[in-house]
């Protein structure tokens, strides 16, 4: 039972330390017992893999998700592209370490994002583990989880040397997640406002000193007070995490996105020019205007205005590039929206 005693011990991570006796009692009950009625009964996705991801048999939850994608063979197929070549080496580096990710979702709905881990599992197999987190409530909670731990942590004295050892490898590894988390906007899964700014201060520095091309767009949803006024709140939200969506499926990479405030989005585009990013903003405007999300019942047609600025070194700064950029941004709002400008 080496399997389920490995997953009882990541079942120990996730929970109130205060309650570390009463798991001992669970682990014994699952060995006695077996684990497989109990995982069957899981709301999170669990699959049994093997070391090259194929899988063997799943709980009852991802048996209800794999008829969606029934084409699915291995575990990185449920995956995106851009994720797929990390899921191969956490699958060969046999890591026992939670990642956040998005899964392949339903027809239409919005991607399904997950806090995934890897188990080690019976016969020398892996135990795949993916609990879905989709609300900002969630979020918070997860933080608030992963500092509680961080404390709890540091009020633990040290009863051996390899014990020691043990819980600063696991604390290292919560500490490095909680930090993930909170640079991650909670609605829009996108960078938050701090960290896409220090992004951009970074990325001028770096054109500075190399004088390689740099330009940077900044969106804002058209009329979003309307959506709010007219659908609620809510509906807003959902408005802002389509777009949110929508940026992260269809930028290159190195390019990033970040929410910089309320209706408003900032790209980040390295060793682009501002035709490229002109091209980019082109796109953009068309697939969010082309999106027409179903809200509540409600077909929202939603459009962006876009301002772009290029770096120029020796001249500019990171806030007076994100100043033009803002600039042409209203330009392109006087201008009729739904559409973008090129700063000067």
């Amino acid at each position: 039972m080496a399997g389920v005693s490995k997953f009882v011990r990541s079942v120990e991570t996730a929970s109130d330390w205060a309650k570390i006796e009463a798991m001992k009692k669970l682990a014994d009950l699952i060995s006695t017992n077996g684990a497989g009625e109990i995982i069957e009964h899981l709301h999170a996705l669990v699959a049994l893999v093997k070391n090259d991801g194929e899988f063997i048999s799943w709980n009852r939850s991802f048996g209800a998700y794999k008829k969606l994608s029934p084409a699915a063979e291995r575990l990185e197929d449920i995956f995106y592209e851009k994720d797929r070549q990390y899921v191969q080496w956490k699958l060969s580096a046999a890591s026992t370490e939670h990642w956040m990710a998005e899964l392949f979702p339903a027809e239409d709905d919005p991607p399904l994002v997950c806090d995934c881990a890897l188990l080690p599992g019976p016969d020398g197999h892996l135990l795949f583990v993916a609990e879905k987190v989709d609300s900002n409530a969630e979020l918070q909670n997860l933080v608030r989880r992963l500092n509680r731990q961080v404390k709890m942590f540091h009020r633990e004295s040290e009863a051996a040397k390899k014990i020691a050892r043990n819980k600063q490898i696991e604390m290292e590894s919560v500490m490095i997640q909680s930090r993930e988390v909170a640079q991650i906007d909670p609605l829009t899964f996108l960078l938050n406002r701090r960290t896409i700014v220090r992004e951009l201060q970074n990325e001028v520095l770096r054109a500075e000193r190399y004088k390689s091309a740099l330009s940077i767009s900044v969106m804002d949803i058209d009329h979003f007070k309307n959506v709010n006024d007219t659908y609620g709140h809510v509906a807003g939200d959902e408005v802002l995490r389509q777009v949110g969506y929508i940026l992260r499926d269809h930028i290159r990479q190195p390019d990033v996105a970040g929410r910089y405030g309320g209706e408003e989005f900032l790209l980040l585009l390295p060793s682009s020019d501002a035709g490229a990013a002109a091209e980019q903003a082109s796109r953009l405007c068309r697939q969010i205007s082309e999106a027409a999300p179903l809200v509540q019942g409600h077909v929202i047609n939603v459009t962006v205005s876009m301002g772009i600025a290029q770096f120029h070194p020796g001249v500019d700064t990171w806030d007076t590039l994100l100043n033009r950029a803002d600039n042409a941004m209203y330009e392109a709002k006087r201008a009729g929206r739904n559409r973008w400008v090129v700063a000067d």
